[in-house]
């Protein structure tokens, strides 16, 4: 007859950390591929209006976006609290809406130049005075293209 034993001295072998850096890398190349970072820090209120009916512009490569709203606590104090716009990354005058127009259809492609929509991101409570004033400084650089953005009402 056979002898049975146990045998008390094995242990369960260490796991393998050798992939592991693999599965790291893995993600952290599928989120760096698939975030999108912001171009524009935002420096004014952007609570925009509801609306019924709402179309998505087609190429956000053609869309060029103009904030105007109260600038947020941390600028008012050099800013004032009157409604300002903003062109990318600084507060602007009227006066040089017309360059901004030139230096964003400078960056396009030739073919694209007249294809540009200047997307106005508009607060819901500011006057329309300043929006008049912006969309006449439009007019005279050319601009033709505008739209309003808007969050579609649930």
């Amino acid at each position: 007859m056979a002898k049975f034993r146990k045998e008390g001295g094995k242990e369960v072998p260490a796991l393998s950390t050798a992939s592991l850096p693999d599965i790291v890398f893995m993600l952290l190349f599928f989120f760096m591929v698939s975030t999108t970072i912001r171009e524009v820090s935002v420096m004014v209120d952007n609570g925009m209006p509801e609306a019924r009916t709402a179309t998505k512009l087609e190429k956000k490569s053609l869309v060029s976006n103009i904030y105007v709203g109260k600038p947020k606590e941390q600028y008012i104090g050099t800013y004032g609290s009157e409604p300002r716009i903003q062109l990318n990354d600084k507060f602007a005058n009227l006066n040089e809406i017309t360059s901004f127009v030139i230096a964003e259809q400078e960056a396009r492609s030739e073919e694209d130049r007249n294809k540009i929509t200047n997307n106005l991101k508009v607060d819901m409570f500011t006057k329309m005075g300043i929006i008049t004033d912006l969309k006449q400084e439009l007019r005279r650089a050319n601009s033709l293209r505008v739209s309003y953005a808007a969050r579609k009402k649930v």
